[in-house]
């Protein structure tokens, strides 16, 4: 039953990874059956038109402020807690 399961949602996901791709294409209409189509057409790059822009990427050298970390030993006063056992008697017994 588990394994009938598992396979339905293999499935299932396989279907919806292949409709997001765009190569299942499902058409309903009233009153008839689904029309399926497969676009198995794929490793091609969609036309772009020739009026895009171009984009450029490089570096430049310019001086910044960088602010310095200084490590140096300082006396601080610190919150202390002393904690007394109590007595070790038994409690007292209910009569």
């Amino acid at each position: 039953m588990r394994g009938i399961l598992v396979l339905l949602g293999l499935v299932a996901l396989g279907a919806v990874v292949l409709m997001s791709l765009g190569m299942l294409n499902i058409q309903m209409q009233q009153g008839q059956w689904p029309q399926v189509s497969f676009d198995m057409k794929g490793g091609k790059l969609p036309k772009v038109q020739a009026d895009t822009g171009s984009v450029g990427i490089g570096t430049t050298n310019t001086t910044v402020v960088v602010p310095t970390v200084e490590m140096k030993n300082t006396t601080v006063t610190l919150p202390t807690i002393e904690v007394k056992q109590a007595n070790s008697t038994a409690p007292a017994e209910k009569k």
